[in-house]
């Protein structure tokens, strides 16, 4: 039998510095696989700004299109064996975020996969949440957008302090699904140290911040990709975790409402703040309030004093008429990202599965409602109860900056929105690691959504 740990300590030493995945590294994995690369975009540009920055290949292709990777080929290249049999599944999902970081070329960027493969299967009536591939690690990886390709140059994934991978398996029995195997029949442990990671940022001294939705919680890690603190809100029952845990977010986040916890995540132009959304109105008081309420939060968070410091209202659209065909299911509307304008603004990526559009916001007009009654959760009716937001409070102010679900090629569920260019900005889509259905075989039917990296116009 493998020794686990000697393998742990071989990949953080292997890890010491960033991995380099080189061009030839993805085409040979594709020839791998037997699956041809997927061509090179037909769809024209959007709206291709004629300064467009040099080494931005968007005005001839409009885009680039990651091709298939086996998802075990991947992970043992960077933590040897640990994926012992990935039942056919191709990487995907690195669509989670998006991140641009000034001074590099405007087709590369950072981005970062969610908690991996999962789905829900139905056993004996009770539907349950599946992890396919278990020991999958999120992992932080930059792409190159070059003729209509989307390539992977360098991959580096989450570890805990001890140099162990923190996987994408829940933490705390009742407050997430319980997780089962693919085939919904076995359940599988919890973990501590996992995240389902949905944000990303990369601060200037090579470091990086990520925000997920367990906790939800708040990473820092190193250049290497290694947790050196993580940000829990007040009151969090987590237990056994092997990097340090600061319980210092406001304790209202405890009640997230399961798989809605932070899911955009951007940091102001001078590096100072963090700005953390929580995707959906949390259940307060309950799951059925959150499903109805229009009432969302967005934190800030000063890396300086190491604490949140503001807390502020955003109002999401009327379902009914954002998206006409979503059955009127307010619960549809999501935050999945946050993008820093140069003048202080943020765009705000507000959708459902079919549809997107980018609001910019304030925070410098909106009303800091840290601390207030609207954090305790014995105020009646809640923040989010109230049918409007509450008076004494301005929201955040909203104007729609892009309708996406306009722009010919942007697929569906996007999650990944960054600057790319004065005038331009690339978004890209979480493709669920391709998940459709199983076979008898155990092998997955793929869905067919490859990830995709859009330029548009800004």
């Amino acid at each position: 039998m493998t020794d686990r740990s000697s393998l742990y300590k071989a990949a953080a030493a292997a890890l010491a510095a960033a991995i380099a995945f080189p061009a030839a590294a993805a085409t040979s994995a594709v020839a791998a696989d037997s699956t041809p690369a997927v061509a090179a975009d037909s769809t024209p540009a959007v709206a291709a700004d004629s300064a467009a920055p040099a080494g931005a290949d968007h005005a001839k292709t409009g885009g680039a299109t990651l091709p298939r990777i086996p998802l075990a080929q991947f992970q043992n290249r960077l933590l040897p064996h640990s994926i012992a049999d990935d039942h056919g599944v191709a990487l995907g999902g690195i669509g989670s975020d998006l991140f641009h970081e000034p001074g590099t070329p405007n087709d590369e960027f950072w981005a970062i996969t969610d908690r991996g493969p999962n789905g829900t299967v139905t056993v004996d009536g009770e539907d349950r949440t599946t992890f396919p591939v278990p020991s999958f690690d999120p992992t932080i990886v930059k792409v190159r957008a070059h003729k209509g390709v989307l390539k992977i140059v360098k991959a580096l994934p989450v570890r805990a302090r001890d140099g162990r991978p923190v996987t994408g398996l829940p933490n705390v029995p009742g407050r997430e699904d319980a997780p089962y195997s693919f085939d919904g029949k076995t359940q599988l442990a919890y973990n501590p140290d996992g995240i389902d990671t949905e944000g990303l940022v990369r601060t200037r001294d090579g470091g990086f911040w990520i925000a997920e939705e367990y906790g939800p919680s708040l990473l820092h890690l190193d250049r290497h990709g290694r947790v050196i603190k993580r940000y829990v809100p007040q009151g969090w029952p987590g237990q056994g975790a092997h990097s340090p845990i600061k319980a210092n977010l406001p304790a209202i986040l405890n009640k997230r409402t399961y798989n809605r916890g932070f899911e955009g995540l951007t940091i102001s132009p001078d590096g100072r703040y963090l700005y953390a959304a929580v995707q959906s109105p949390l259940s307060n008081p309950d799951k059925k309030t959150s499903k109805v309420s229009r009432n969302g939060r967005i934190l800030r968070f000063d890396l300086r004093k190491d604490e949140v410091t503001g807390e502020f209202a955003y109002r999401f659209e009327d379902v009914s008429s954002f998206d006409p065909q979503s059955g009127g299911k307010q619960s549809e509307m999501k935050i999945s990202a946050l993008t820093a304008l140069p003048d202080g603004r943020i765009l705000v990526d507000e959708r459902t599965d079919r549809l997107a559009r980018l609001y910019s916001v304030d925070v410098r007009t909106a009303t800091n409602i840290l601390g207030s009654r609207w954090d305790d959760t014995a105020t009646t009716p809640s923040f989010e109860a109230s049918p409007d937001v509450p008076a004494g409070v301005t929201a955040l102010p909203k104007t729609l900056a892009v309708d996406l679900a306009k722009v010919p090629g942007v697929p569906g569920k996007i999650e990944g929105v960054a600057l790319a260019g004065r005038r331009t900005l690339a978004v890209m889509n979480d493709n669920d690691f391709g998940l459709g259905t199983f076979g008898p075989d155990g092998r997955l039917v793929d869905s067919g959504v490859p990830t995709t990296l859009r330029f548009v116009r800004f």
